[in-house]
């Protein structure tokens, strides 16, 4: 059994570190706050867009064609993956670059070329650069200041690389925030866009009637980049939100498995100390019997 000075300093130290623990669940949850909150007031511009884009589409009836939209086969792949700077937010990044090897694997057995990775976050640049991806970039002074212009920046450059033909397809990984207890792993195609209407979006398109100059064609023309950069910017907020609201809970789990393990140390010094006073009561008995 582990003597009472050992047991005090364990205490000590597990009481420092759920000092630790629950501080770093206040500031996750205020920073949660302010994530949430940046992704719902994004949403409804982001549906709206969509919208006017599904009128468009609907009522051009298939007349519509852009570059963004070109299939062909897939030879060469481009993979944007979003993670955290830090570390503490449970599975939150080890799912996101399971995610990712899994995909580069898939794609390297089926002889397709992954020709570049933007990590969007520390933890997965480090990942990939030890897996032997040397033409990375590091894009995680992004998520230390959220802003459009430089996820507006990245989207372009791997918009003007499928124009250009050099590579086929890309695709998107980052965890959607459901709620603050629910973060979804998602893994989406960004090139390229599907210019199908999906039959519900078609009902609600009929219903509305634009009047626009100097045509729906050239309008889409736009909103089709528009609508691109704003996934990624979307991508970003969802990530975000989801990390500090994963924090949040790692850091509750860990603050309540501190104040057990405090417990049981209490409990345990209890005994023990009252073992070591019984000890000497039992000592002093005997030594006043002699």
């Amino acid at each position: 059994m582990p003597s009472l000075k050992e047991v005090k300093t364990r205490i000590a130290s597990v009481n420092s570190t759920r000092k630790i623990t629950s501080a770093m669940k206040m500031v996750a949850s205020s920073k949660l706050r302010r994530a949430q909150q940046a992704i719902e007031q994004m949403r409804p511009y982001e549906e709206r867009l969509n919208s006017i884009m599904a009128t468009f589409l609907k009522n051009m009836q298939g007349e519509v064609a852009s570059p963004y939209a070109v299939t062909r086969e897939v030879k060469r792949v481009v993979l944007v993956a979003y993670s955290s700077n830090s570390s503490l937010c449970g599975g939150f990044n080890s799912n996101v670059i399971k995610e990712l090897r899994k995909a580069v694997e898939a794609y390297r057995a089926a002889g397709v070329e992954v020709v570049r990775i933007y990590p969007l976050g520390r933890k997965v640049f480090d990942a990939m650069r030890k897996d032997g991806f040397s033409d990375l970039t590091d894009y995680s002074a992004v998520l230390n200041h959220p802003a459009y212009a430089p996820v507006v920046k990245v989207a372009s450059e791997i918009m003007q690389m499928y124009v250009r033909g050099e590579i086929d397809k890309a695709e998107i990984l980052y965890h959607h925030f459901k709620s603050s207890s629910t973060q979804v792993l998602r893994h989406e195609d960004f090139l390229p866009v599907s210019l199908d209407v999906q039959e519900e979006e078609g009902a609600q398109a009929s219903a509305l009637d634009y009047i626009v100059e100097p045509s729906p064609a050239e309008i889409l023309t736009e909103l089709i980049p528009k609508a691109l950069h704003l996934k990624l910017y979307a991508a970003m907020l969802d990530s975000l939100a989801s990390e500090h609201a994963a924090r949040v809970i790692a850091m509750q789990v860990a603050t309540d498995n501190a104040d057990e393990l405090l417990r049981d140390l209490t409990l345990q010094y209890n005994k023990s100390r009252q073992q070591a006073i019984t000890n000497e009561l039992l000592d002093l008995a005997g030594g006043a019997m002699q």
